[in-house]
């Protein structure tokens, strides 16, 4: 069980990093807490003194997670409890959804995804209200290097784009960004999902193009390494997404697996909470812009490496 918590000033990273067993029990389950109807709800229980669950309440209406800090998280400030109850917001974003995604040769990636739910969560007994995104993802093929984010829109909107692709970073051996090698990238596919509820529309992409520069504010991470700034682009015939963002954290998972040889492979996963400085949406109905919106809040990932 792993998890980091960004605070709106300092990531705590990991928030907590425990291995342990797992039970996964249905709601027909002989200890689950009163009568369930074997409809899909049920949950995910890690076998640990304190509570770490996560499931699907019955009528499957509803989701909860339960997580605690690591003592070392709490000695940094972190907090030590978190509790979140989340529900359906609407339509396509909070429909559960399954894709198998090839990306090359016939190897690639199985998602289970809620896109967009809100969320009721309770930190050390203060209560606050906000947004959850829920995936499950199955990989059959080497980790390739690869970019991903999403974007929730105050008025239930949602954006997200991927670009796997192929980079000089690839060889790269450990978690230290902003290498002179990391000039050019091939990408081995590219797509993305604007559920649009102003129009009450969905658009699919297959074009998408991300770059990246050092952080315009000069931001660092924790560990002093210049955190980025995120051009992205995605369109369709009809509709066209561009954006600025500018990470403001990042919390970073680093993966070293034996391969043959004696040899060892690498991926670094980042996840960079960000900052929206600029965003235009055009379609056929006319342009939007940061000021059509109260708030957009969201997180881009970042991997390199060659995982295998």
């Amino acid at each position: 069980v792993c998890a980091w918590w960004y605070d709106g000033e300092k990531m705590h990273e990991p928030l907590t990093m425990r291995e342990c067993r797992m039970a996964v029990v249905s709601d027909k389950h002989p200890l689950w807490p009163g009568k369930g109807d074997g409809l899909g709800a049920g949950a995910v229980v890690p076998i640990d003194k304190e509570d770490l669950s996560f499931g699907m309440n019955p009528g499957n209406s509803s989701m909860w997670v339960s997580l605690s800090s690591d003592r070392e998280a709490r000695k940094g400030g972190a907090p030590s409890n978190f509790e979140a109850f989340l529900t359906p917001w609407w339509g396509p974003p909070s429909k559960l959804t399954y894709r198998n995604n090839e990306i090359s040769m016939g190897m690639g990636y199985d998602i289970l995804r809620l896109q967009a739910m809100q969320s009721r969560l309770t930190i050390d007994g203060e209560e606050f209200e906000g947004t959850a995104y829920f995936q499950k993802v199955t990989v059959q093929a080497p980790s390739v290097p690869w970019f991903w984010g999403m974007i929730h829109f105050d008025d239930g909107s949602y954006l997200d784009w991927f670009m796997p692709h192929v980079t000089p970073l690839s060889l790269s051996k450990d978690d230290r960004p902003w290498r002179k090698r990391d000039f050019s990238r091939i990408p081995l596919k590219t797509a993305g999902v604007f559920h649009d509820r102003m129009r009450n529309k969905t658009e699919e992409f297959e074009n998408c193009e991300v770059e990246l520069s050092k952080s315009d504010k000069g931001l660092l991470d924790s560990h002093g390494y210049s955190l980025p700034n995120f051009r992205i682009r995605v369109w369709n015939d009809k509709t066209k997404v561009e954006m600025k963002i500018r990470a403001v954290s990042r919390a970073r998972w680093t993966f070293d697996q034996p391969t043959r040889g004696g040899f060892v492979s690498h991926l670094t996963y980042n996840e960079y909470p960000f900052e929206v400085i600029e965003i235009t949406i055009e379609d056929e109905n006319g342009s939007r812009s940061l000021e059509d919106y109260q708030w957009i809040h969201g997180n881009a990932e970042h991997s390199w490496g060659f995982l295998h």
